[in-house]
């Protein structure tokens, strides 16, 4: 690729990235419903519990973005895992774009909701799980924020496929990265028992 290329491509994916993460604020509480394989779950977000993750959730869930994920990372007594879009290329778009750190203010506790971090500061995109078990003494201090809570189906969530357990190349699950590039694809062909978002809407 000559430097030109190489340039314009940068632009390119500039414009692109900010194209796509000009975001409304939420209001100062809202609920999300996950309609899933497993019943539906009903999600309460405070903004003043993480303002740049409520704001965040509230655009992806507008733009359809959480629509036919999977629970892809489903581990008994740990959490539950999404955000990885079935299409791919709407996943290469989105996992780009990344949001600020918030202040930790709420601990993990059981059925609280938190956009997960590979653990470089500011690295947020899309991934979101929900705690199913007290996890404030594990993740409390590593930057996990939660922003709301689940108020009504949590025991839906306890019901999702657990079994593949932790991803690949550390245990059975999904890879990631073939996930993201693979998309529903790659998980339906390789782990046809996951369990899925059908859709996720904001509620009154």
């Amino acid at each position: 690729m000559t430097r030109r290329c190489a340039f314009l491509l940068s632009i390119t994916c500039a414009l692109a990235a900010c194209a796509v993460t000009k975001e409304a604020a939420s209001p100062p509480e809202y609920k999300v419903k996950l309609a899933t394989t497993k019943g539906d779950v009903i999600i309460l977000v405070h903004r003043d519990w993480a303002p740049l993750g409520a704001d965040h959730f509230y655009n992806l869930v507008k733009r359809g973005y959480y629509d036919n994920n999977a629970f892809f990372r489903a581990m008994k007594d740990y959490i539950v895992q999404w955000g990885i879009s079935g299409d791919p290329k709407i996943y290469a778009r989105w996992s780009n774009v990344k949001i600020k750190d918030d202040p930790f203010k709420v601990p993990n506790k059981t059925g609280t909701v938190v956009f997960a971090t590979p653990g470089e500061p500011n690295e947020r995109t899309t991934h979101l799980f929900i705690n199913i078990h007290d996890n404030s003494e594990h993740l409390d201090s590593r930057g996990f924020v939660p922003f709301g809570e689940v108020i009504q189906g949590l025991e839906n969530i306890m019901n999702v496929y657990m079994d593949y357990g932790e991803g690949a190349p550390e245990g059975q699950g999904p890879n990631q990265d073939a996930a993201g590039s693979g998309g529903n694809a790659y998980l339906k062909k390789n782990f046809p028992k996951l369990d899925y978002i059908l859709k996720a809407t904001i509620v009154p």
